[in-house]
């Protein structure tokens, strides 16, 4: 009996250890940088800061300090799921505020946002000068090759590829930003953007090797192109991950 009972003993140590493992593991500050070459001579570069899945999760000093690392930004792409039920505003506030503060910000709807009320998340994300991308596009400001074009979330019933990627045709150098990765190959269809962007999956956020809900993020080099989907920053249901790193990104582009 007294086997057995060290036994549980030891087991339910252990369990809370990998829990605590995971809670202190999903804290992560992690910032990627990924270099994309458009031409073997470049003469200028376009520096991206991309963040999505934010959820609960507070962007302190210590992150913005991180990507100032990097150098100057010169757009920050808030990628979705900036917040979910529950999330009090004023921190929603405070959010994006300090993203904002990294150079100017535009922002495309995830699945959860709405969740706070669509009229608050939009009077905060005004008063902190970030652009909505409602299946709109928008120049870059500082780049004038660049456009930058963002789709509704499915979730919405709203989504309009086609709208959200006319600029593309006035310029020569496109990103588009989409919160879900399953509108990748529908914007395809359109335009082949230099950069995709998306979030959305959070890496499957809890996985063991290969084996997860979703893949794991990845930076997708194509060749004078590039299609990001990233693990996302926060969490969803659960506050854990464990395989799938909390991440955002810094992307240089070279053209």
């Amino acid at each position: 009996m007294k086997k057995i009972f060290n036994l549980v003993k030891w087991l339910t140590g252990a369990n809370l250890a990998f829990l605590l493992y995971m809670f202190l593991f999903a804290k992560g500050r992690n910032v990627r940088l990924h270099q994309l070459n458009m031409t073997q001579k470049e003469n200028r570069t376009l520096t991206i800061f991309f963040i999505s899945d934010i959820h609960r999760r507070k962007i302190n000093k210590t992150l913005l300090r991180r990507v100032r690392r990097h150098g100057e930004i010169d757009l920050v792409v808030i990628g979705g799921d900036l917040a979910e039920k529950g999330v009090p505003l004023n921190r929603i506030q405070k959010n994006v505020s300090k993203l904002s503060s990294l150079g100017p910000a535009c922002f495309i709807w995830g699945n959860n946002d709405r969740e706070v009320g669509e009229t608050h998340l939009r009077e905060i994300l005004s008063s902190s000068n970030v652009k909505i991308l409602d299946n709109e596009g928008v120049a870059i400001d500082g780049h004038s090759d660049w456009c930058i074009c963002g789709t509704d979330d499915p979730s919405s019933k709203n989504v309009d590829v086609e709208a959200s990627i006319q600029l593309s045709k006035q310029f020569p150098y496109t990103i588009v930003a989409t919160h879900t990765p399953s509108l990748v190959r529908k914007v395809e269809e359109y335009v082949k953007p230099q950069l995709m962007l998306s979030g959305h999956t959070h890496g499957g956020q809890i996985r063991f090797g290969k084996f997860g809900l979703h893949e794991v993020g990845r930076f997708c080099d194509l060749g004078g192109r590039a299609n990001l989907i990233s693990n996302g920053y926060g969490t969803s249901l659960l506050p854990l991950r464990f395989g799938a790193a909390p991440e955002c990104h810094v992307i240089k582009i070279h053209y």
